[in-house]
């Protein structure tokens, strides 16, 4: 079922829910948190204080629009060539946003993401 939280990005704020894998869970450990993260051409990445555990059977090859995913300490919410994405290799996905991608697509710039609990 996941557990829901809240990324802000300034104002706007992006409701998400996480899955119950490994990692996941790890990382509702840290919540609430912020990550210094930037938009690029189709994902937000930024970089988590300490890595989450990677567990290989937990491991999805490429990702689905909206997927937020890390490896190693690179945490990153993606939003576009989910067509392509198999060619990028393996992810680990703690869950994904539960809004419109265009809503993520409106974001530029450099953000300090708060990460809470909804």
């Amino acid at each position: 079922m996941g557990t829901k939280i809240q990324l802000h990005f300034g104002d706007t704020v992006i409701s998400a829910t996480l899955n119950d894998s490994t990692a996941a869970k790890e990382f509702l450990k840290r919540l609430p948190c912020t990550i210094h993260a930037s938009r690029y051409d189709f994902d937000i990445c930024g970089v988590l204080e300490k890595p989450l555990p990677r567990i290989k059977e937990e491991m999805v090859t490429g990702w689905h629009n909206g997927d937020i995913s890390f490896d190693g300490t690179y945490f990153t919410i993606i939003f576009g060539h989910e067509e392509e994405s198999a060619s990028y290799g393996q992810y680990a996905n703690l869950g994904a946003v539960d809004c419109p991608m265009s809503q993520m697509e409106e974001l530029h710039g450099s953000y300090d993401i708060l990460i809470e609990l909804a």
